[in-house]
């Protein structure tokens, strides 16, 4: 068995993979989510290793590229992502495989960790794989109650000037953080094709949402607020969003409305060292050095 990166002409035969491994319900698995993925992504094209059986692809484990920063360091990571085997090749080790040969190339490029959130079925083998729990993701709680009358608020464009004044303000906080710029954004939100998300943006401002359908009960989740978070216009088009959905419920990462409630109920965060200092790998498995939105752990 052959173990090798992949290339842009091996898409046909990971997607194969992925839906024999996965079936077609679980989540799109076409070639525009794929390059949308892996190869438009800002922060460079992803890390994919393939697993080849006589010239015939078996398995497949990609690492989406990211970026974070704390202060004027710039930490270049992986995400794990997607991963499948063709069920007749399964019980054979691919995946370990796969991603052991992918953490080696991080660390020969100079890249400094890995991170995800697994389910309780895969983070097993994770951590039997080196990666290790920083802690559930901290979010923020607000009841809502979906009364009085939905004004219209009109949205503008962000200016990249002020995308540039929020990292300077992010980079003196001192906390670990994605840098954000106009092209990602358009790139994460705007022209997501996994997920249709509000937007409302200003020359000030940009919000992210979406409504996420629970069994008993809809959410509102901000995935992205950059801005003020007490800015009036962006809190009453928040409060349409949720009585238009009928939502009682409103999630983010950020103290939002001065009601909300923040507790540790999102993943799990695992962390795979790659390059890391002793330093950097301590202030890292400290989920309160991560200032992160609840977009940039979210699977998408």
């Amino acid at each position: 068995m052959k173990i090798r990166q992949a290339s842009e002409a091996d898409i046909p035969q990971i997607l194969n993979v992925l839906r024999l491994s996965l079936g077609e319900t679980s989540s799109q698995k076409t070639e525009a989510v794929w390059r949308y993925k892996h190869i438009d992504n800002p922060f460079g094209k992803s890390l994919v290793l393939v697993a080849e059986e006589e010239g015939v692809i078996v398995g497949v484990r990609a690492f989406m590229r990211w970026k974070w920063q704390k202060a004027e360091k710039v930490y270049l990571s992986f995400r794990a992502v997607d991963t499948a085997t063709d069920p007749k090749f399964q019980g054979r080790g691919i995946f370990k495989k796969l991603t052991l040969k992918a953490l080696d190339l991080g660390i020969e490029e100079g890249d400094d960790f890995v991170f995800n959130t697994p389910n309780e079925q895969s983070k097993p083998g994770y951590l039997k794989m080196g990666w290790e729990i920083v802690d559930r993701i901290p979010v923020v709680l607000t009841p809502f109650m979906p009364f009085g009358k939905i004004n219209e608020i009109k949205s503008q464009t962000i200016l990249a000037d002020f995308l540039e004044e929020n990292l300077k303000i992010k980079r003196e906080e001192g906390l670990i953080f994605t840098p954000k710029d106009s092209h990602f954004l358009d790139w994460r939100y705007k022209n997501c094709i996994l997920q249709d998300y509000l937007i409302f943006e200003r020359e000030d401002l940009f919000v992210a949402a979406y409504v996420k359908k629970h069994k008993y009960f809809k959410e509102l989740r901000i995935s992205e607020f950059i801005g003020n978070t007490n800015d009036p216009s962006a809190l009453k088009q928040i409060s349409n969003w949720a009585k238009e959905s009928k939502t009682f419920l409103i999630t983010s990462s950020q103290s939002i409305f001065k009601i909300g409630v923040q507790k540790k109920i999102g993943p799990v965060l695992t962390l795979k060292d790659l390059n890391l200092s002793t330093t950097e790998k301590k202030l890292l498995k400290n989920i309160n050095y991560w200032n992160n939105s609840l977009g940039d752990l979210e699977l998408f």
